[in-house]
């Protein structure tokens, strides 16, 4: 058994932390946890995240769960894959600004759109996002032109906040703008991405029942 769990499902979230674990190179035991039978539910899974929720990993024995927290967890832990500016460098500090603004803004707009939540101006100061119109100015001004978020290099912020853009606008609830296209697309094309693309493909591919 390795000492890195990955709970996941093909077709959630999981499919971030898939990438982030093949960007990391280093071996990890995958459980899949099937909607259909509740696994998610079951009580040997919430002992571990009471949410219910995938993705979930387990490093020697630390349970880490949320997308951003597993991606900024795994980046210190594998130094070597140089994921994260290291600790006491400058770029620290936008690198965990992008990261974590994939986490609050984009996915609290991205929620309340599903829902169909206009939030009028009063409302607006209420909310960390403010408004979808102001969280895409956002992400456009820090990604285009620019290759990648932060410095001269690949980081997991860039994995999360490409993951993001490309779901997003795959399933229409994120504007299709060229800025975004072109930055998630180069992400994309990356091995481990494509590699953890095939590996949850495959996974969706094998559930499916037999005409």
């Amino acid at each position: 058994m390795s000492d890195l769990v990955f709970y996941t499902n093909p077709m959630s979230r999981g499919r971030i932390i898939r990438w982030m674990l093949e960007e990391v190179g280093q071996p990890y035991e995958t459980k899949v946890l099937r909607w259909e039978t509740g696994a998610a539910k079951g009580a040997d899974y919430l002992a571990i995240n009471p949410m219910g929720k995938v993705p979930a990993i387990v490093h020697d024995g630390v349970v880490v769960t949320e997308c951003a927290a597993i991606c900024a967890y795994l980046a210190d832990a594998f130094p070597q894959a140089g994921l994260a500016p290291p600790p006491g460098s400058r770029l620290r500090g936008p690198y965990y600004r992008w990261l974590f603004f994939g986490a609050g803004p984009i996915e609290q707009a991205v929620a309340a759109k599903m829902v169909n939540l206009q939030p009028t101006v009063e409302q607006r100061t209420s909310l960390g996002y403010g408004c979808m119109e102001d969280v895409l100015a956002a992400i456009e001004g820090a990604v285009e032109n620019r290759p990648y978020l932060v410095g001269d290099s690949f980081t997991a912020a860039d994995l999360y906040l490409a993951s993001h853009l490309s779901w997003g606008m795959n399933f229409g609830t994120l504007e299709k703008r060229p800025a975004f296209e072109a930055y998630a697309e180069r992400h994309l094309q990356r091995p481990a991405a494509l590699r953890a693309d095939e590996i949850d493909n495959a996974l969706i591919a094998a559930a499916q029942p037999v005409s």
